[in-house]
C-alpha cells in the first residue's frame, strides 16, 4: 500500500489498505472485507490482549475492534506510526481512549444507530420479564419443580400504570419510550439536554431535571447513557437506597453505570423489586449472586445480538474504511468528547 496523502481527516491510498479485525464477524461481512481489503481475521474469536492489539496496529493501516477490546493510551502509544484509522464495530467507544488516538492523529469511527431497535426490544423484554417474575417461573419449570397452576404462586406485577424512568434519552432511550407507550407505562426521562416539546409530546414523556428525584420516584429505572467519567457509578449506593422498595432496575447500557455490590445488597435484602441486566461490571465474569437471585433476569450481553444488526454494523465499518482510504472524511467519525 502506498500513501498518497496524509491529513488529520483521511488518508488516500493506492492499493488495498491493510486491515486487522480483532473478533470473528459474520461470514457476509468477512467475505466483503476480503474482496476490498488486505485483511486479517481472528478465526478462533479469542479476545486479544492489549499487547496483541498493539502488535496488530503496528502492522496495519486500519484496526477493526469491538467492545471487548480495551484500547487505552498505552496500547495506542505502542501501536506504531502506521495505523491511521480505528473503525470500531459498534456504537459505543468508551473502550477506546479518544484523546490518545487524536494525539496520534488516528481517526476513530463507530456504527451509530445500527442496534437501536435491537437494544430497545431487549430492554422491553427485560422490563416485562422481571416485573412479571417470568424468570423464576422458567427456572422452576426447567428444574422440574413446577407443580402446576396455583392461584397464589409465581406472581408478578402488572406493567401498565407504572412510572418508567429513562436515564439517557438518545436513540435507544427514545426507542424504548416509543415501545413503552403501548404497555401503558408513564414515562419520565432525565438527559443532559431536554428534548424539544414535539418529541416530549410524541412520547408522552415528562422531563425531570433533578436526577436524585428522578431516580427516587421511579417504578422502573432503565439506563441508556454512555459510560464516561460523569456517568461512572451514576446509580450508586445512596441512589439505590433512595429507590422504592418495589422498584426495578434495568441496564442494557454499560455495567460501569451501577455500583454492582450495592445493587446486589439491595436485592438480597429485599430493598428493590428486582433487576433486569444485560451488562456487568467485569464482563464476561458475572457475580454468581446475580445468577442465583430469583428477582434478577440476567442476559449475556445480547442487546445487539441480531443477524440483521451485526450485518448492518459490518456494512457501516466497511463504508467508513472505504471513505477514509479514498481520502474523504468517514461518515461516522467520532469526535473526542462526543462519544
Amino acid at each position: 500500500m502506498t500513501v498518497v496523502t496524509d491529513t488529520p481527516l483521511a488518508r488516500r491510498v493506492s492499493g488495498k489498505p491493510r486491515v486487522h479485525v480483532t473478533r470473528k464477524l459474520l461470514p457476509a461481512t468477512e467475505s466483503r472485507m476480503s474482496e476490498l481489503f488486505d485483511v486479517s481475521f481472528n478465526p478462533d474469536d479469542t479476545p486479544m490482549t492489549g499487547e496483541e492489539i498493539a502488535a496488530a496496529m503496528r502492522e496495519c493501516d486500519v484496526l477493526v475492534p469491538t467492545v471487548t477490546d480495551h484500547i487505552d493510551a498505552n496500547v495506542i502509544a505502542n501501536g506504531g506510526d502506521r495505523i491511521g484509522l480505528i473503525a470500531n464495530f459498534g456504537a459505543g467507544t468508551d473502550h477506546i481512549d479518544l484523546h490518545a488516538a487524536r494525539e496520534r492523529k488516528i481517526l476513530v469511527t463507530n456504527t451509530p444507530g445500527v442496534f437501536t431497535d435491537d437494544t430497545a426490544d431487549l430492554t422491553m423484554t427485560l422490563i416485562i420479564s422481571v416485573v412479571r417474575n417470568f424468570a423464576e417461573g422458567i427456572r422452576r419449570l426447567h428444574a422440574g419443580k413446577w407443580g402446576g397452576w396455583a392461584p397464589s404462586t409465581l406472581l408478578g406485577h402488572r406493567i401498565g400504570g407504572r412510572r418508567l424512568a429513562i436515564l439517557g434519552m438518545g436513540r435507544i432511550g427514545q426507542a424504548v419510550a416509543h415501545r413503552a407507550r403501548a404497555f401503558g407505562l408513564e414515562i419520565t426521562y432525565h438527559n443532559r439536554n431536554r428534548l424539544p416539546p414535539a418529541l416530549e409530546n410524541m412520547f408522552s414523556a415528562r422531563y425531570e431535571p433533578d436526577l436524585d428525584r428522578f431516580i427516587a420516584e421511579a417504578d422502573i429505572l432503565s439506563l441508556h447513557c454512555p459510560a464516561s467519567p460523569e456517568t461512572h457509578l451514576i446509580l450508586d449506593e445512596t441512589r439505590l437506597a433512595s429507590m422504592k422498595p418495589l422498584a426495578f432496575v434495568i441496564n442494557t447500557a454499560r455495567g460501569e453505570l451501577i455500583d454492582e455490590a450495592a445493587l446486589i445488597a439491595a436485592l438480597e435484602e429485599g430493598r428493590l423489586g428486582g433487576a433486569g441486566l444485560d451488562v456487568y461490571t467485569h464482563e464476561p465474569t458475572i457475580d454468581p449472586r446475580l445468577l442465583s437471585l430469583p428477582n434478577v433476569v440476567a442476559m449475556p450481553h445480547l442487546g445487539s445480538a441480531t443477524v440483521e444488526g451485526r450485518e448492518a454494523s459490518g456494512e457501516r465499518v466497511i463504508a467508513n474504511i472505504r471513505f477514509w482510504t479514498d481520502g474523504h472524511r468517514p461518515p461516522d467519525q467520532v469526535l473526542e468528547g462526543w462519544a
